[in-house]
């Protein structure tokens, strides 16, 4: 007998088996293309690793006869990575570069090197901000003295500890101590106007980070972004949990155009700022973080969030910043206030919130 032709619905289901079928050969080659893409990328890593070895140990091999020091580490590092490497990379590889190159230098080095070298072109400052951190200013000044960095000016404020004492000078450090209390964001605004690196970093004296959760806000500066935040969006709990403060980070960002800096802000350490962003924005205008950050939003600077330190949970308990409507919320929130009725001052009430004819809302609505 012959053979029947399917009916429609048994061509409709060969059809779509089909089409299953090459959809799913067509997942599988991008995969095993991004595999190898993955395999290829961790390979030319390795190569570039290898490479900073043999070129760190080089480095200090020649100059062995002379004091291997941290200084010349970080300046036959720059020489070398300017030289024979694409500063495109990420953070991480550079990171990973970096830390191979100082392998092959301690291989020579009497007293192994703990300082990370950077390819860093412009000149760096740090900002301690710190009130009654005897415990902890010390490492955080000593994580800071791993890197590049020029200068590291510590403002201690309201101190009635041994902070001051606790502080090992050298030429690097300078502190500023004030009797009374100013607040974290006050010490910032007169650590702005007092540096003078190109890269201005800034960071709390309450939570010691590692030299190495600080390299990306370094880098992402010195390569032509104006503002670098903390991105602290992976530690914060779902929206429906979320507090006012955080809330009121987002509602900013959202009214300005850049809903994609999420709660991300210049209230959370740790941050980097331009040269250019002090010029533009005035070292005054950091006083209140988010009126900076939002009129750095307005002026067009380049801001990014390049990387996540949790500092959420690192937080130190303080009496004035716990329970609903504490102290240091309401003070965070109304710096959120004046930071909308600066851009409004200057873009309208309605900021990025276009006004629509009621006809076209009648539309849209009729639509759904």
């Amino acid at each position: 007998m012959p053979r029947k032709k399917p009916g429609k619905p048994m061509r409709q289901q060969r059809s779509a088996v089909t089409a299953h079928a090459r959809s799913r050969y067509k997942h599988s080659l991008r995969l095993r293309k991004s595999g190898k893409t993955e395999m290829q990328g961790k390979a030319k890593l390795g190569e570039l690793e290898h490479r900073a070895s043999e070129a760190g140990y080089l480095a200090a091999f020649r100059h062995a006869e002379c004091s291997l020091s941290y200084e010349h580490l970080q300046s036959s590092y720059w020489e070398w990575f300017r030289e024979a490497l694409d500063t495109k990379l990420s953070w991480r590889s550079i990171l990973s570069i970096s830390m191979a190159y100082r392998h092959g230098y301690n291989m020579i080095a009497k007293q192994p090197m703990l300082g990370i070298p950077l390819p860093i072109r412009g000149t760096v400052t740090a900002v301690v901000s710190a009130s009654n951190e005897e415990k902890t200013v010390a490492a955080v000044i000593s994580e800071l003295c791993r890197l590049p960095i020029r200068e590291i000016i510590v403002i201690l404020n309201g101190c009635k500890d041994s902070s001051f004492q606790s502080i090992e000078r050298n030429e690097r450090v300078t502190v500023i101590s004030y009797p009374k209390r100013l607040g974290h964001d006050v010490s910032r605004g007169i650590g702005a106007s007092l540096a003078t690196g190109d890269v201005v970093l800034f960071t709390d004296g309450d939570i010691v980070l590692a030299a190495e959760d600080l390299v990306s806000f370094l880098l992402e500066i010195d390569k032509g972004t104006d503002v670098a935040l903390n991105d602290i969006s992976p530690y914060l709990p779902p929206f429906s949990k979320q507090d006012a403060v955080t809330r009121s980070k987002m509602f900013l960002n959202h009214m300005l155009g850049r809903p994609d800096l999420k709660a991300n802000s210049l209230t959370a350490v740790p941050h980097a700022i331009s040269r250019r962003a002090i010029s533009v924005l005035g070292a005054q205008s950091f006083i209140v973080p988010p009126k900076a950050q939002a009129l750095a939003i307005v002026q067009g600077l380049a801001i990014r969030a390049p990387q996540s330190v949790d500092v959420v949970r690192k937080n130190r308990i303080r009496s004035g910043n716990v329970g609903a409507g504490n102290e240091v919320a309401q003070l965070i929130i109304g710096d959120h206030i004046e930071a909308l009725e600066a851009v409004m001052g200057l873009q309208g009430s309605r900021l990025k919130m276009t006004r629509l004819p009621r006809s076209e809302l009648a539309r849209r609505r009729n639509r759904r």
